[in-house]
């Protein structure tokens, strides 16, 4: 900005705030949010911006400076209203109505070009009317750790919300689970709809039927529009639901992710993962492996992540049955576990890499697969990640040749089990032409890179800017993450 540029000249010019924004929530009215003031904060230092998200917006990323950035959603100048949404939510199976948008609001939305509504949400943009006594503010440590899942797991073929940008906002934040005083920051996640289970669940408790089908109508007006003209669309909306959902958890276990806080208020309405708190992927195939150290009796550990979206899905019934004939819900809900498991064993081939594999050894390979990973407690994603850096054309001469370049797996002869594997996958290979050997190849590189986001590699970027401000590693991270290296 020259000295001869005033604030608002230079904000007219600024791509973030001439979007054409729609009131599609607010249009709904204000029983469902309240309009709160964004935190004045006394530093904004853009730490992170998406560029891979601008052209999904019609925006240039070169036409965007970074003070566009810290303008919009740092300063969040000249964008009113500000909603931080109402919703409830069982939280570790124990109802809670004290809840709602404690640290956050919703920005905006925005019609993509794709034709797809988006939401802008904050996270850690200061005290709401639900922040129940918190200061409303998120850690930076927290939005690096959040920036990082939401890439990681898009790159790893999940159905999940991205953050826009991240900014370092200069205060000292007490918290009981880092070291204190510590950073503070806020993030700007890009997603399909706020709109949560436990948005329903509210209403029901307040006992607002009329709400819950003018918020359902809403749903299905812009996220479900095949529906609209359908008699039956609410029962169809509700399948739907359910096949994203289970599908959704299929990814996720397939990625070896573990969400870590599946209450109903974290589910979203349109079947999008997203608000990646104490999240970690495992390092070993083990199934009660438990990201968050709050979770005691392992509620979400990781081979539990399926049975709880269920059971979410079951509670969200009792909201929807004013709506909703019950006996459809059930019908709906009874596909969950097929819809899983179709897709946890397509993304499972795939990381073996088979697009579609049609061969007797199908039913075999992949349960071997898990058996062997969680007998052996090889790395979980190394192992992958192995099969694509030694793969070889002559894997189907011999089952002796399988794997034999790895350091991580057992000697032949030294594991049953993974002697048994091997000579499956040998078996399973020779169902495929030999020109066909490159085509595994490149799908064993597509389904498994060799970057895992570990709790290991996210301090390890951590460390350098708790310590001397070094984002580059952090950096240098993502960017592995983005090319699949």
């Amino acid at each position: 900005m020259t000295l001869a540029e005033t604030p608002n000249q230079t904000n007219s010019r600024n791509p973030f705030l001439t979007l054409q924004y729609e009131p599609a929530l607010e249009s709904l009215g204000d029983d469902y949010y309240d309009e709160v003031a964004a935190a004045e904060f006394p530093q904004h230092i853009l730490r992170w911006r998406n560029d891979s998200l601008l052209p999904r917006l019609g925006l240039n990323p070169q036409a965007v400076t970074d003070e566009d950035f810290i303008n919009a959603f740092g300063k969040f100048q000249e964008r009113k209203p500000l909603l931080a949404l109402r919703y409830h939510g069982y939280q570790f199976g124990e109802y809670n109505s004290g809840l709602g948008d404690g640290r956050g609001f919703l920005y905006g939305q925005v019609r993509g070009i794709d034709g797809e509504l988006y939401d802008f949400g904050t996270k850690g943009s200061g005290k709401t009317p639900y922040s129940r006594g918190g200061d409303g503010m998120l850690t930076l440590k927290g939005g690096v750790r959040e920036v990082l899942a939401a890439e990681a797991l898009q790159y790893l073929g999940v159905r999940t919300s991205r953050c826009l940008t991240m900014i370092e906002t200069g205060l000292s934040l007490w918290r009981g689970d880092e070291p204190s005083p510590t950073r503070s920051s806020v993030m700007v996640r890009m997603s399909n709809s706020h709109i949560r289970f436990g948005t329903f669940e509210r209403l029901h408790y307040l006992r607002r039927p009329d709400l819950s089908q003018k918020l359902l109508d809403h749903v299905i007006e812009q996220y479900y529009q095949h529906l609209i003209t359908e008699s039956d669309k609410y029962a169809l909306f509700y399948a739907e639901l359910v096949q994203r959902i289970a599908e959704l958890v299929a990814q996720w276990m397939a990625a070896g992710f573990c969400h870590a806080v599946l209450n109903t208020d974290n589910m979203s309405i349109t079947g999008e993962s997203f608000d990646y708190g104490p999240y970690a992927f495992i390092p070993t195939y083990d199934p009660y492996f438990t990201a968050a150290y709050f979770d005691y009796y392992r509620r979400y550990c990781y081979s539990h992540q399926a049975g709880i979206c269920k059971l979410n899905l079951d509670m969200l019934q009792e909201p929807l049955k004013a709506i909703i004939d019950k006996s459809d819900m059930e019908y709906g809900l009874a596909s969950f576990d097929e819809y899983y498991r179709a897709e946890y064993r397509s993304l499972m081939l795939k990381k073996l890499g088979f697009d579609q594999l049609l061969a007797p050894e199908l039913d075999e390979l992949f349960p071997l697969t898990l058996e062997f990973l969680q007998d052996s407690q090889v790395g979980y994603h190394q192992f992958f990640s192995e099969m694509a850096r030694t793969f070889a054309a002559n894997w189907r001469d011999d089952p002796a040749f399988v794997l034999h370049d790895c350091e991580i797996v057992p000697a032949t002869g030294a594991s049953a089990i993974f002697d048994n594997w091997c000579i499956l996958y040998h078996k399973t290979l020779n169902n495929f032409a030999p020109e066909q050997m490159d085509t595994i190849a490149q799908n064993l590189h597509r389904y498994n890179p060799k970057t895992a986001l570990l709790r290991p590699v996210i301090e390890s970027v951590w460390e350098p800017i708790a310590q001397s401000d070094n984002w580059q590693p952090f950096y240098e991270l993502i960017d592995k993450i983005q090319s699949g290296n």
